[in-house]
C-alpha cells in the first residue's frame, strides 16, 4: 500500500467538540497539532447534532443554583457512580469554556437582561442549561471551527485510524490507518494523542449517532493496552424520531420537554408520572424506560412509539425555542405546532470509556481521551446538557495535558509495528460468504434484542456467545480489493471494532448483577449499595473494580 506520511507534536483523532477544543489549547500553548477524522473535517461528530444545550451554573434564571448543586444532580443521575473527581472539574469549569466558547464566536440565547438564558433539563434541579434556540451543538461548532481556522490547525478529513502505535515501551507515539478516498496508507507520528472519536451508537440499529461512530476509539484504546471501564452503561435517549424509516432514531432534543412538552400513550393518557414524579423531566434512563414499558405493555402508537405533544404551547414560542424541531418535522409532513410527534427511545450516549485522570490521561503513557471517548464523568447516567460541557472541559484540559507532554516524549514509530498493519489490512481482501454489512446488520440486530433498554442474564449469555460465533464468521467475508473508495473495507474494519466493543459491552452488563443508571437488568432490579463500583476491562488483566 502507498503511505503518505505526517509529523507532529500532538494528534488529535476526531475533529467534533473535544477535538476541536484540545486541538485549539494544544496550539495556543504553542505546539504543531493535526486533527485527523473519519469523515468530513468538523461535520461527522455528534456536537453538531446536539441540540438541547450546555450546562452551566451561572445562576442567572435561578438565582439558588451552584455549582454545588450541579454537582449534586450530576452525581444522583449517574447513580452516584460517576468518579468524583472529574464530575468536580466538570461542573466548575464549565461556565468559563462557555463563556471561551463565545469568545470564540458562539451565539447563546440571552434573556433581555442582556444575561445568558437558561431552560430546565431533566434531572436538574434548576434551570442552568444554556442553549441556542435547539441548534446548540451546532452554534458550537461553528464557533469552534473558526477558531481552529484562526489557529491554522491543520485537518486530514476522510481518514479511518485502524491502529495505535507504540514504541518498544509501550508508549504511544502516533497512529495509522487508511485514507478513504484513496485507499493509501496514512502515517501520524506524534509525540501525543489523543482520542476524541466519540461514542458507538451505531451498535444498534436505531440511534442517533453520526454515522462515523462504530466505537472506534474505544477499540483503538483497549489494543493499545488501556483501561476501559463501565462500559455496559449505555444511554438510550428517550426521544428519537420514529417514521419515515429514513429518519428512525434522529434525535428529538429534550428541550423539547424542557420546554413543556407531554408525553402520552395511545390512550391518550399522559403517563410519565406513573413512573416518577418529576415526570417529563425525569433523567433519561427513566424516561427511556418507561416510554419502553409503556409500549411493551401494549400502550404504544400502531408504529411502536408513543407521541411527544406540544401543540398547547404557543406557536411562537416553538417557533423561536424549537425552530429545528420545527423544520425537522416539517421536512416530513407534520406540523408540530398542530399535531404531536411520534418518538421512541434511540441509542445515543456511552457513559463509559477510557480510564482518565484528571489530566485526561489514559493508563497508557502518551495517550490522552476526552469527550464521549472517555468515561467515568457522567457514571452510570448522563444528564442532558452535560455533554456538550464536558466535551469543552475536557478537551482544553486534554489539549492542555498533550502539550505540555510534547516537551519529553520524542515520537520513534516501530517499522515492523507499521508493516504489520499494512499486512493485516491487505489480508482483509478476499472472497468469502458474507458481506461485512451483513454481518453488521446481524451484530446490531441482536444488541438491540439482548443488550439494550432492559436485560436479563438468558439474553445477555446468548449475546455474549453470538458476538464469538460472529468474530469466527470475520473469516469468511467478503472484501474485494481495489483502490479508491472501498466500502467493503470501511465496513470489515467498523464491523472488527463494533464486534470487540460489542463483546465488552456485554461482558460488563452480565458482570454488574443490578439496576443503575442506564443499565436495567429484570432479574436484579434493585441498586445495590456493594455494586457501587465501576468494572474495568483490560485486554491484559482480569476484571477489577474501582470503589465510588
Amino acid at each position: 500500500m502507498e503511505r503518505e506520511t505526517y509529523q507532529t507534536d500532538v494528534l488529535v483523532i476526531g475533529s467534533g467538540g473535544a477535538g476541536c477544543r484540545a486541538a485549539i489549547e494544544a496550539r495556543k500553548i504553542g505546539r504543531d497539532v493535526i486533527i485527523v477524522s473519519k469523515g468530513l473535517s468538523f461535520k461527522s461528530g455528534c456536537t453538531t447534532l446536539a441540540e438541547g444545550g450546555y450546562n452551566a451554573a451561572f445562576a442567572y434564571v435561578d438565582e439558588e443554583d451552584s455549582t454545588e448543586a450541579h454537582f449534586k444532580d450530576t452525581l444522583k443521575g449517574g447513580g452516584y457512580l460517576n468518579d468524583r473527581e472529574l464530575a468536580r472539574i466538570l461542573v466548575e469549569e464549565a461556565p468559563a469554556r462557555l463563556n471561551e466558547l463565545e469568545g470564540f464566536g458562539a451565539l447563546f440565547d440571552r434573556q433581555e437582561s442582556g444575561l445568558l438564558n437558561q431552560r430546565p433539563f431533566g434531572g436538574q434541579t434548576y434551570r442552568r442549561t444554556c442553549f441556542q434556540g435547539d441548534r446548540t451543538g451546532h452554534e458550537m461548532m461553528t464557533a469552534l471551527k473558526e477558531e481552529v481556522i484562526r489557529e491554522d490547525i491543520p485537518t486530514v478529513e476522510e481518514v479511518m485510524i485502524t491502529s495505535l502505535l507504540w514504541d518498544e515501551e509501550g508508549r504511544v507515539v502516533g497512529a495509522c490507518g487508511f485514507s478513504l478516498p484513496s485507499t493509501d496508507m496514512m502515517l501520524f507520528e506524534a509525540s501525543s494523542t489523543i482520542i476524541a472519536t466519540g461514542g458507538a451508537g451505531w451498535l444498534y440499529p436505531v440511534t442517533s449517532n453520526a454515522l462515523q461512530k462504530t466505537g472506534d476509539g474505544y477499540a483503538l484504546a483497549y489494543r493499545a493496552g488501556a483501561d476501559l471501564l463501565d462500559m455496559e452503561q449505555v444511554q438510550f435517549h428517550p426521544t428519537g424520531m420514529l417514521y419515515p424509516d429514513s429518519r428512525r432514531g434522529v434525535l428529538v432534543t429534550e428541550a423539547v420537554r424542557g420546554e413543556g412538552g407531554r408525553l402520552i400513550n395511545a390512550l391518550g393518557k399522559r403517563f410519565m408520572t406513573n413512573y416518577d414524579p418529576r415526570g417529563e423531566l425525569a433523567t433519561r434512563d427513566v424516561v427511556a424506560r418507561s416510554i419502553y414499558n409503556e409500549i411493551r405493555e401494549g400502550r404504544g402508537t400502531p408504529r411502536g412509539g408513543v407521541y411527544l405533544d406540544v401543540t398547547h404551547l404557543p406557536a411562537e414560542l416553538i417557533e423561536e425555542k424549537l425552530e429545528t424541531m420545527l423544520f425537522q418535522f416539517l421536512d416530513v409532513g407534520l406540523d408540530i405546532r398542530k399535531e404531536p410527534m411520534e418518538v421512541a427511545p434511540t441509542a445515543h450516549h456511552v457513559m463509559g470509556g477510557s480510564l482518565i485522570t484528571p489530566k485526561c490521561e489514559t493508563t497508557v503513557a502518551n495517550l490522552y481521551a476526552a469527550g464521549e471517548a472517555a468515561g467515568g464523568v457522567h457514571g452510570a447516567n448522563r444528564l442532558g446538557g452535560n455533554a456538550l460541557a464536558e466535551t469543552q472541559v475536557f478537551g482544553r484540559i486534554a489539549g492542555e495535558s498533550a502539550a505540555k507532554n510534547t516537551i519529553k516524549t520524542p515520537a520513534a514509530v516501530r517499522k515492523e509495528q507499521l508493516g504489520a498493519e499494512e499486512d493485516r489490512l491487505s489480508g482483509l481482501f478476499k472472497e468469502g460468504d458474507y458481506y461485512p454489512h451483513q454481518l453488521k446488520e446481524e451484530l446490531q440486530a441482536l444488541m438491540w434484542d439482548k443488550v439494550a433498554i432492559i436485560r436479563n442474564q438468558a439474553g445477555l449469555k446468548t449475546a455474549f456467545d453470538q458476538i464469538q460465533s460472529l468474530k469466527d464468521r470475520m473469516d469468511s467475508l467478503t472484501v474485494p480489493d481495489g483502490k479508491g473508495f472501498n466500502r467493503y473495507l470501511q465496513d470489515a474494519l467498523e464491523l472488527e471494532n463494533m464486534l470487540l466493543v460489542a463483546e465488552l459491552v456485554t461482558q460488563s452488563a452480565i458482570i454488574r448483577k443490578e439496576s443503575r443508571g442506564s443499565h436495567y437488568r429484570e432479574d436484579y432490579p434493585e441498586t445495590l449499595k456493594e455494586w457501587n463500583k465501576s468494572i474495568v476491562l483490560n485486554k491484559k488483566e482480569s476484571v477489577r473494580f474501582i470503589e465510588r
